[in-house]
């Protein structure tokens, strides 16, 4: 653990997505995505491609190198930020007829629906593999997810939890629990209104009482749980899973109530300065080849058929090991504010 605490959580990440990449083992099994030869030509020739993206950075640059190693003279330029801080930028630059992202790409599929018209007219060519459910309006797809797990750190907890209701039992609601906060973004609403909707309509209220520890995000969450100041929380696969392997003091597993999974939406901006390479970028991402090598990096695949992340079984969604637990979008934007607000009120939480 020291070694953890010593060089931090970005590095560990960065070694641990590193490794998973290098293995291939979903990306293998594989067939490479070919574009044609008309669309990869115009897109070199545009040479670059701005990302605006929600997703964890670490995994964006591995991301990147994979697309510009496939696709040699075409760099990708990242703009890294949180959903709301990155729909705020968005917005007031699109405003101002300054929106210079070519591909976007968020969590919050209600807000991504309200600003649909930023958007061009787009499908990938293997648009019938997704299902209706993961898609975004009718230009958004879901190049990655997450899936929420509950983690804990192995050296300060010995009898672990077992599903999200012990997360409302004394014996663990006072072994320093964490929490991202609702209003952060669309997965941890998602978290959220699976919690209140499925595991207990109260419970906010009960957990709130043992005082967990608030976190604006998962990033300072997952380095407070290696530092030992948390022991238990609900962590997504694309942290949990590559921190496990790569061997940080914690362990990971689905509850058996269900899995909430949380889709992105991404699509290409009507105003890209470079739309052959962020169509290139898109199709690839959103093929099969693109697919694996996000499974690799710990996202789950809305793909049909798609391979799972690392250490979990291939065909537990199918045996009903894995009960996955998608949000109904129209319903979180009639209940986004007052459950927001409810949560907020709940853990006392003040922005």
């Amino acid at each position: 653990m020291r070694a953890f605490i010593r060089y931090g959580r970005r590095r560990a990440v960065v070694a641990a997505i590193s490794a998973l990449f290098s293995t291939g083992a979903a990306l293998a099994a594989e067939p490479d995505f070919v574009p044609s030869a008309d669309l990869l030509a115009a897109a070199r020739k545009e040479g670059k491609i701005v990302l605006y993206t929600a997703n964890f950075l670490e995994t964006e640059q591995v991301v990147a190198k994979r697309f510009s190693e496939r696709f040699p003279g075409i760099r990708i330029e990242i703009v890294r930020a949180p959903t709301g801080q990155l729909i705020t930028r968005i917005n007031t630059e699109a405003a101002a007829s300054r929106l210079t992202a070519d591909v976007i790409d968020i969590s919050d599929r209600g807000q991504a629906r309200g600003m649909v018209e930023l958007f061009a007219p787009y499908a990938p060519p293997n648009a019938s593999d997704y299902p209706a459910v993961a898609r975004t309006a009718d230009r958004l797809w879901p190049r990655s997810g997450n899936a929420w797990t509950i983690t804990y750190n192995t050296a300060t907890v010995t009898n672990p939890p077992k599903s999200w209701a012990d997360l409302l039992k004394p014996e663990f609601g006072r072994q320093h629990l964490g929490q991202t906060v609702i209003g952060s973004g669309g997965a941890p609403f998602n978290r959220a209104m699976f919690e209140r909707k499925v595991i207990d309509e109260d419970y906010w209220t009960k957990q709130a009482a043992f005082k967990p520890r608030l976190f604006p995000s998962q990033a300072p969450m997952v380095d407070a749980m290696i530092r030992g100041e948390i022991s238990i929380a609900p962590l997504v696969t694309n942290l949990a899973i590559p921190l496990a392997l790569q061997g940080a003091p914690i362990k990971w597993f689905f509850g058996p109530e269900g899995v909430p999974v949380t889709v992105f939406s991404a699509g290409m901006a009507k105003v890209a300065t470079h739309p052959n390479a962020a169509r290139l970028f898109l199709d690839w991402a959103l093929s099969r080849e693109g697919q694996a090598l996000m499974v690799e990096l710990g996202s789950f695949s809305s793909l049909a058929q798609a391979p799972m992340p690392p250490g979990v079984d291939p065909d537990a969604i199918k045996t009903g090991a894995i009960k996955t637990w998608y949000s109904d979008e129209d319903e979180v934007e009639k209940i986004f504010k007052p459950w927001t607000d409810d949560w907020n009120k709940a853990y006392n939480y003040r922005q």
